[in-house]
């Protein structure tokens, strides 16, 4: 028990800071924001030492410039989830291309950085939308395991999700529904008893590592 307890304290840390201890890193991913419930999960992760990728709806970015911003200080890192949350393999090149590339421009604007990360909603792409992601940099960005979060998933079966993670994997939730807020401190205390931190992912490889 010490042990874990010990993990459970290194990881509450501020921001940008990388705790000790960590034998692997997972990408905690967070869909859809920001919205009304942004700020309440932000302080859950940062109440339990946690960095996740925040991919932001470009019309809920551009409503919301200092949730935007908000995010960012609060270490997280913001990626592109579309503008208007379509069945992008549904559109044509033209409106695929205003998807991205409007969300690209709101998040800029709202303060968030250039996103260098993608994911299109409801994990549904092809050829076409990866090719107009290439086009403004963006890697695409699926997920090794489903937290079923927007499915009405429970807080325990939340918890059970995220502990199925592996070294490099990333897991799906959502910024909104209540169940994943409330399991956030037990996603933080499971991650440090196997011994893994919260990492950032990697463009390059679109896996989960060290943050900086």
């Amino acid at each position: 028990m010490f042990a874990v307890a010990a993990l459970v304290a290194a990881l509450t840390f501020a921001p940008g800071a990388t705790p000790a201890a960590c034998s692997g890193y997972v990408g905690l991913t967070f869909d859809d924001g920001p919205s009304s419930t942004t700020s309440r999960l932000l302080d859950a992760l940062r109440q339990n030492g946690l960095r996740a990728t925040m991919f932001n709806v470009g019309q809920n970015a551009a409503a919301n410039p200092a949730l935007v911003r908000a995010q960012v200080s609060a270490g997280m890192w913001v990626a592109n989830h579309s503008y208007t949350h379509p069945h992008l393999t549904q559109l044509g090149p033209s409106q695929i291309d205003s998807e991205i590339s409007r969300t690209q421009q709101a998040i800029a604007n709202a303060g968030g950085g250039t996103p260098k990360l993608f994911r299109p909603p409801y994990g549904e792409t092809n050829s076409t939308v990866r090719s107009v992601a290439a086009r403004y940099g963006l890697t695409q960005i699926i997920w090794d395991v489903d937290s079923q979060d927007w499915n009405n998933a429970s807080t325990d079966a939340i918890v059970a999700a995220n502990a199925r993670l592996t070294n490099g994997q990333l897991i799906l939730m959502h910024d909104w529904p209540a169940n994943t807020i409330a399991a956030i401190p037990r996603i933080a205390q499971g991650l440090a008893a196997r011994g893994l931190c919260a990492g950032a992912i990697s463009p390059q490889t679109g896996r989960a590592v060290a943050p900086g």
